[in-house]
């Protein structure tokens, strides 16, 4: 998916998938697979949507962390741990 494709994503998805980024338990490929969009797609979104200081204390924050990757974190001791897909405050 390109970043002309995500321009096509509602207000809606674009919130859900921020919300997503920043929760540690959910991987880059959960979201892959609920909206289509790569990692690289992901942080070209989160550059556009979030302020510099934001955007740089996310990248911080998820460069590294085994729970962003999914191979990753199924590698650690906690991989067999339940993962979480949406927040609570989502329904369905």
């Amino acid at each position: 998916m390109t970043i002309s494709e995500t321009d096509q994503l509602t207000r809606g998805q674009v919130d859900r998938v921020i919300m997503m980024a920043w929760e540690d338990r959910t991987s880059f490929d959960a979201i892959r697979e609920q909206f289509g969009l790569t990692p690289g797609d992901v942080i070209k979104l989160m550059r556009c949507e979030l302020s510099a200081n934001s955007f740089k204390m996310w990248r911080r924050r998820t460069q590294g962390r085994s729970t962003k990757h999914e191979a990753k974190f199924v590698e650690t001791n906690a991989g067999d741990q339940v993962r979480r897909f949406r927040a609570q405050s989502q329904r369905g």
